[in-house]
């Protein structure tokens, strides 16, 4: 049975971004893979572009959707082994993974991380639960630490864009008033390891990724030397890893604005969305023509459909 959980396990990354590009420029051509078949999602935290994109991925291969928000349209889930459910909790996922298979040919879940206990997260016990005790593919809409389907899209927005077979990709921490996860950066991160490219990471003393994550890859506390020469900018808050999941700081020292992208080569600027105007990047940046954001959106649609693509075409 064939999962998206991260692109570690995902063996056909190139060939995804292959489909996903022809996808775009043909998005019906294999409507008839879906015909009779069921995508469910789950929701077990808010979504736009994730829940849109997906649903409309479905749509263009001839799924039908079932959707549902946990914990508002359903019963409140329990993922202990051995847990006496007494409280709050009314059903096991050991039952619910089960009855939704039956309901469904694939699931996609959304599960955000607690930033409570960094071992608790990186369990990623929705996820895993699910993928355990369901009896269909299980597809990762966002996890605790993880993001594909945002990854596949941002690498098609590259490989669009660059002008040069090796561009310099700059992912930079950027300030935010309340904690996040580091779902995006990871993906992110996982999928430049796949792409040829000068790659660095920029963060403020305190907001280093997991160190098994970035083993190799060139990081620095430095911005402005980080973002010298970049073609490609992509800012992303982040709570600290290592001070697991505390806003270290607000200030907007690492916020993008048009002094700082004038150091780069013409660079491109990246957002996953939504983002905070004049906190992590400036309107003048967000609003200049190199901004690539309402593209990067528009691809998630072709990257959740590549992927469903090759899960249908895996039976």
């Amino acid at each position: 049975m064939k999962h998206l959980f991260t692109l570690d396990e995902w063996s056909d990354f190139d060939q995804t971004l292959a489909d996903a590009q022809a996808l775009k420029k043909n998005p019906l051509a294999q409507q008839h893979l879906g015909i009779g078949k069921t995508l469910g999602l789950l929701f077990f935290n808010p979504s736009l572009r994730t829940r849109m994109s997906t649903q409309k991925a479905a749509q263009n291969l001839g799924l039908q959707t079932l959707v549902l928000n946990v914990g508002q349209d359903g019963w409140q889930l329990e993922f202990e082994t051995g847990s006496v459910m007494n409280l709050n909790r009314a059903e096991h996922v050991k039952e619910a993974a089960q009855v939704v298979s039956q309901y469904c040919d694939i699931l996609a879940i959304r599960a955000f991380a607690s930033l409570q206990n960094v071992h608790d997260d990186q369990a990623e016990k929705v996820l895993r639960s699910f993928m355990e005790y369901a009896t269909i593919p299980i597809v990762n809409m966002e996890s605790a630490t993880a993001h594909p389907l945002q990854a596949i899209a941002d690498a098609m927005t590259i490989n669009t864009h660059k002008k040069k077979e090796y561009p310099k990709v700059v992912l930079t921490w950027a300030p935010h008033p309340k904690p996040l996860p580091q779902a995006v950066p990871n993906s992110f991160v996982r999928m430049m390891r796949h792409q040829e490219a000068s790659f660095v990471i920029a963060s403020p003393s305190g907001y280093a990724l997991d160190p098994k994550l970035t083993q190799g890859i060139k990081c620095t506390n430095n911005q402005r030397e980080a973002l010298e020469g970049a073609d490609f900018v992509y800012a992303k808050n982040w709570s600290s890893f290592s001070a697991y999941g505390q806003v270290l700081r607000t200030d907007d020292e690492w916020m993008i604005t048009q002094e700082k992208m004038a150091l780069t080569r013409e660079g491109k600027f990246m957002h996953c969305l939504p983002v905070r105007r004049n906190v992590v990047v400036s309107d003048a940046v967000l609003d200049a023509p190199n901004s690539l954001v309402i593209e990067q959106a528009c691809n998630r649609t072709y990257a959740a459909q590549a992927v469903l693509q090759k899960i249908l075409q895996d039976g």
